[in-house]
C-alpha cells in the first residue's frame, strides 16, 4: 500500500532538488521554469528506528521499511486553472495524488530566478491555492448540475449527494479550500471520489538557505503560523544541504549534520510527516528471511492488515498472533514472549495498533 504525495510549487522553489535528494537521485534541476515536464515518481523509505530494535532480537537476511510514493510535478504558474503554462497537465497530475506537499521558497539567491521577481512565500501559497480552488469550482459546478438532475428522480442517496455538492460548491466559491469545510467522515469519503484538489491534505515544506538551519527564518515562521491555523504540518529544510547529504553514506553524514545543528536529514522527518499526513501507520512481520514494515490505514482491522501482504490472507483470515516491541525488548525473543504468556491471539474485529508485530493464520 504505497499512497502518493505530489510535490507542488511555483517554478524554481527547489522541488526537483528536494525530490532528487528524497529519492537519492543525482540529477540536478535546471535553473529555469518547467524543468520537470513529466512528473517523476520516486519511492521514498519511511525511516523507522523500531526496525533496528526488532533486528537486535531477531536475526534476519534483510530489513524492508515502509514507503511513500513522491511525485515531482511541473511548476505551476498564475493562470494554471485557465491552462497557462502546463496548467491542465499540472492539475491532472495533482488529481492523481493522495496528498500535496507544498514546496515554498524561503531563501533569497540572486542566481536563482524567482518567477514573480521576489521572495514572498505567502503570495506564492495564495497563487497555488487560488489556482487549485478555481479548478475545483469548475469541477464542483459540473458535478452540481449532474447531481441536481439525479436528485429530481433519484432516492435519498442522490438527494444527499446533491445537498453535499451544493455545500462544497458554495464553500469553494468563497475562495476556501474544500478540506476546511466541516464534514463528517462519511461526507469526506463521499467527496474523496470527486477529484477535488483542495480536499487533499497539505504539508508545507519551507526551503530555506544554509545559514537559516535548523530553525528557519521569518519567511518560514510566517508559513508555520499559517499552517497552524489550518492544522497543517510544516517541515523546514535546505534543499542544497539535503542534496549534499543524499550523496554521502549514512556513516559519513554525522559531521555534516552536526555542522548545521541537525540530528538527521530533514528528508527523514519529511517522509514521516507524509506518512502521517496520509493517515497511515505500520505493523511489522519479523522472521529469518525478512523484517518488514507494512503500511495500513489507521483503524484497519486484522483481515484488512493481512490483505496488504496478500489478498488470500484477507479472504482466509482466521486469527493473528500479535505481540508488541516492548514485549520483544523485555523477553528477547518470540519464544520468550510466548513463555511469558504475552503472545496474544486476535480475531477479525481486532484494530491493529501502530507498531504491532504480527503473524497471520489463514485458510485458503
Amino acid at each position: 500500500m504505497a499512497l502518493s504525495v505530489g510535490i507542488v510549487g511555483l517554478p524554481n522553489v527547489g522541488k526537483s532538488t528536494v525530490f532528487n535528494a528524497l529519492t537519492a537521485g543525482k540529477a540536478e534541476a535546471a535553473n529555469y521554469p518547467f524543468c520537470t515536464i513529466d512528473p517523476n515518481v520516486g519511492i521514498v523509505p519511511v525511516p523507522d528506528a523500531r526496525l533496528k530494535r526488532i533486528e537486535a532480537h531477531i536475526k534476519t537476511q534483510k530489513v524492508i521499511p515502509a514507503i511513500v510514493e513522491i511525485v515531482d510535478i511541473a511548476g505551476l504558474v498564475k493562470g494554471a486553472s485557465q491552462g497557462e503554462g502546463l496548467g491542465n497537465k499540472f492539475l491532472a497530475n495533482i488529481r492523481e495524488t493522495n496528498a500535496i506537499l507544498m514546496m515554498v521558497r524561503c531563501f533569497d539567491d540572486p542566481n536563482v530566478i524567482h518567477v514573480a521577481g521576489s521572495v514572498d512565500p505567502m503570495r506564492d501559497i495564495d497563487i497555488i491555492e487560488l489556482e487549485l480552488a478555481l479548478s475545483d469550482v469548475e469541477t464542483a459546478e459540473k458535478r452540481l448540475k449532474k447531481a441536481q438532475g439525479l436528485a429530481k428522480t433519484g432516492g435519498k442517496e442522490a438527494k444527499a449527494e446533491a445537498a453535499m455538492v451544493e455545500r462544497v460548491y458554495a464553500h469553494l466559491s468563497d475562495g476556501k479550500a474544500a478540506r476546511t469545510l466541516q464534514m463528517s467522515d462519511d461526507e469526506r469519503k463521499m467527496i474523496a471520489t470527486w477529484g477535488l484538489m483542495t480536499a487533499k491534505p497539505v504539508l508545507y515544506c519551507c526551503n530555506v538557505g544554509e545559514g537559516d538551519l535548523p530553525k528557519g527564518n521569518t519567511w518560514s515562521d510566517a508559513v508555520r503560523a499559517r499552517a497552524a491555523k489550518e492544522g497543517a504540518g510544516v517541515v523546514v529544510l535546505c534543499g542544497k544541504v539535503e542534496a549534499e547529504l543524499a550523496e554521502l553514506s549514512e556513516n559519513d553524514r554525522g559531521e555534516l549534520l552536526a555542522s548545521y545543528g541537525l540530528t538527521e536529514p530533514a528528508l527523514a522527518s519529511l517522509a514521516r510527516e507524509c506518512y502521517r499526513l496520509l493517515g497511515l501507520q505500520s505493523y511489522f512481520t519479523a522472521g529469518e528471511k525478512e523484517i518488514r514494515a507494512w503500511t495500513i490505514r489507521k483503524g484497519a482491522m486484522g483481515p484488512e492488515a493481512a490483505g496488504v501482504i496478500h489478498t488470500d490472507f484477507e479472504k482466509g483470515f482466521i486469527r493473528a498472533q500479535v505481540y508488541s516491541l516492548a514485549d520483544l525488548d523485555a523477553h528477547g525473543s518470540e519464544a520468550g514472549i510466548k513463555a511469558a504468556g504475552k503472545l496474544r491471539m486476535e480475531g477479525k474485529e481486532y484494530v491493529v495498533q501502530d507498531g504491532d508485530i504480527m503473524h497471520f493464520l489463514f485458510n485458503v
